[in-house]
């Protein structure tokens, strides 16, 4: 039978006539031949209109953690539905998760809850420059916080419209969309990323006007990178040192990593994390935890935390059957997804050989990026920007023909219901679509 997305490409004509650009969000305007629209998902498939099924290492952009339509979530959601999704007031829903994500969070004190990625990283920000008196946020070039203006930058990959090396090459914070304000990124200072002499020279000379450093503590998005050796502990020793709050943004890592976050794997402890994504299983929900010096300037009043759906009943009810899934058997379910991981990275490698094709992959737990390169190594974003992103584009859409669904950008993730047997037809679909490359 013929591959088509036949009816997913006449369904986006049909959207554009309706819905901004005929997605829902920019990033899903990238797929090749077409964005796909789908009919359903079970598992650790999707289905799509023109019958297609695929083995989806996508994963909604990281939240199915537990895989689609899981058993559990199906039934805390089913019980949502009968007393109701949101209530625009207190339920014991919002105690039980606060609670389980200060006893399982190291860095956790308080928690706030919120909607998405973006607005806890918002409100984290502010929390920061409350607590310190101060305005200004160091950033890494090639980390992603989520898009409100004052603190989207240009996010080069082959999702958006950004040049990597135009990007990394400006000391200055570029906006990341047209349209933004142009003074919103004004107490933005950049920086690379897993340079710690650059990190204190900066902190040493302006620590008087810094009120934050934000970092992802693995660079998902854009390769995978891992922090050198000693490099997040000194970015704890320095601002501990002179006073300035460490955020960690946690959104992809937290609870994707481990129950207990990278800070947890890792034995960090920041003053705040953002998290998100896996935290709901597809649900929206997301949250800051942290310190109580800083959190209690909510409790009295200095930093206003609004959201009229912020801890609903839905959402709440679902990142508890997810953590409660992810937490069995003493977390069991990691060491299954890195194992299945870690051989699907392997198969990959060996297949690069075989196929006689300069790629590599960065893997870290249940997370990798693979990328065509001829580079030996991919260990700082100037690196990854070297990439051949076409190539890999072209391949996301050849791995859609042979029945596997690949974000265009090279990240993958897998869930606790991926089974060895997936594993097998991944490889055997990765070695047909290499030898078609």
């Amino acid at each position: 039978m013929t591959y088509t997305t036949k009816v997913s490409e006449q369904l986006f004509a049909e959207s554009k006539h309706y819905l901004a650009g005929g997605v829902a969000s920019t990033l899903r305007a990238s797929m090749k031949p077409a964005p796909l629209f789908v009919e359903s998902g079970k598992g650790a498939y999707v289905t799509d209109v023109d019958g297609n099924q695929y083995i989806d290492y996508l994963l909604a952009y990281g939240p199915l953690i537990l895989g689609h339509a899981h058993p559990a979530l199906e039934e805390a959601l089913s019980k949502a539905s009968k007393l109701g999704f949101t209530y625009g007031l207190q339920h014991r829903g919002e105690i039980e998760l606060a609670k389980l994500l200060t006893e399982i969070l190291p860095c956790a004190e308080r928690v706030a809850l919120s909607g998405s990625g973006t607005e806890a990283v918002m409100l984290a920000l502010r929390l920061s420059r409350a607590y310190t008196g101060k305005t200004k946020v160091v950033r890494f070039h090639g980390h992603f916080h989520g898009w409100s203006d004052t603190i989207f930058t240009s996010f080069p990959s082959t999702d958006m419209k950004q040049s990597a090396v135009s990007a990394a090459a400006s000391d200055s914070a570029v906006p990341g969309t047209n349209g933004q304000s142009s003074s919103s990124l004004g107490d933005i200072i950049m920086l690379p990323w897993n340079d710690a002499a650059a990190l204190e020279a900066l902190l040493d000379k302006e620590h008087h006007t810094i009120a934050a450093v934000i970092t992802e503590p693995i660079m998902c998005n854009n390769g995978c990178i891992q922090p050198k050796d000693g490099y997040l502990q000194k970015m704890r020793e320095l601002t501990a040192k002179y006073g300035i709050v460490m955020i960690m943004d946690e959104v992809i890592t937290g609870f994707r990593l481990g129950t207990s976050g990278a800070h947890g794997k890792f034995g960090l402890s920041p003053d705040l994390v953002t998290i998100g994504k896996a935290m709901g299983g597809g649900m929206a929900i997301s949250g800051v935890a942290g310190k109580y010096d800083i959190m209690k300037l909510i409790e009295d009043g200095t930093v206003s935390h609004l959201g009229t759906l912020n801890g609903n009943y839905a959402a709440t009810a679902a990142a508890l059957a997810t953590l409660h899934e992810l937490g069995k058997d003493n977390g069991s379910s990691y060491h299954r997804m890195e194992q299945f991981m870690k051989q699907l990275a392997d198969g990959i490698r060996t297949l690069f050989g075989k196929h006689q094709i300069q790629g590599l992959i960065n893997h870290v737990g249940p997370v990798f990026h693979m990328m065509f390169t001829d580079q030996s190594s991919v260990e700082d974003f100037t690196a990854f920007g070297k990439r051949d992103a076409a190539k890999y584009t072209k391949f996301a859409e050849i791995m859609l023909e042979e029945g596997v669904l690949v974000r265009p950008s090279g990240l993958w993730y897998i869930s606790t219901v991926h089974s060895e047997a997936d594993i097998e037809a991944t490889l055997q679909a990765v070695d047909r679509a290499l030898a078609r490359l």
